[in-house]
């Protein structure tokens, strides 16, 4: 970046006392929260991210230093929940991936539960054919936890679990059965991602990093302490 593109000393430093304003305003609405959702706080917790990321990056543009801590956007959050204190009825909505890794595993396993449909049919000549008799005959959890019989390899999974008013009335969302899942009204979710273990995998390495040059600062140590100005046995070149 140009010097003349660079932000101001000014600009840091008012920065600066946005996070700090951030700050006191997100701790005045923990204090004065009414629940756990409360809006007032997500708004401020909201608020403090904006002003932290901008903060961030003034700072970095400027000086080329960065801030010590991490606030997460909006985005890695869900926003507060809306919905009623008591539900009487919840919408549980299940997303799992998967990748089609052994083709002919897959055909093997829809085969094995052709023979044995007194039925008869043959469908499973095909890939997505073999998947309709597979996901017919055996539950969702089971097909979940025994994937790798079915040739297939699990992507990204999320279970959100919705509040609700009152029960739906028989056949109402079938057509479009995730329409209506309003994110505010998600009671909890459970996300399920390489990216989790990725990240880790990288803090694992981090510690272990931190850890081998402690070793070595340790033996750095031992090493300086050894008492090196006394009697050592003369080297013997020609020794065998």
């Amino acid at each position: 970046m140009s010097d003349a593109a660079q932000p101001t000393a000014a600009e840091v430093r008012a920065a600066a006392e946005a996070v700090k304003t951030a700050l006191d305003r997100h701790l005045a609405a923990v204090e004065r929260r009414t629940g756990e959702d409360d809006p007032a706080v997500y708004e401020a917790f909201n608020e403090l991210a904006a002003a932290a990321e901008v903060y961030d990056e003034l700072l970095y543009d400027r000086y080329d230093e960065v801030t010590p801590f991490e606030i997460p956007g909006a985005d890695d959050s869900l926003p507060p929940y809306t919905g009623p204190e008591e539900p009487n009825a919840l919408s549980v909505l299940i997303r799992r991936d998967y990748a089609v890794a052994e083709p002919q595993r897959l055909l093997a396993q829809a085969q094995r539960v052709e023979a044995a449909d007194d039925e008869g049919t043959e469908v499973s000549g095909t890939v997505h054919g073999a998947l309709g008799i597979l996901f017919g005959e055996f539950e969702p959890d089971e097909i979940a936890s025994r994937h790798k019989e079915f040739g297939l390899e699990e992507g990204d999974s999320t279970l959100w679990v919705l509040a609700a008013d009152e029960t739906a009335e028989p056949g109402e969302w079938l057509e479009a059965p995730f329409d209506q899942a309003d994110p505010q009204r998600v009671v909890c979710r459970f996300d399920v991602s390489a990216v989790f273990d990725d990240l880790d995998e990288d803090e694992d390495e981090d510690e272990d990093g931190e850890d081998l040059a402690a070793e070595l600062d340790e033996l750095d140590d031992d090493v300086e302490s050894d008492d090196l100005d006394g009697d050592l046995e003369p080297l013997d070149v020609d020794r065998r």
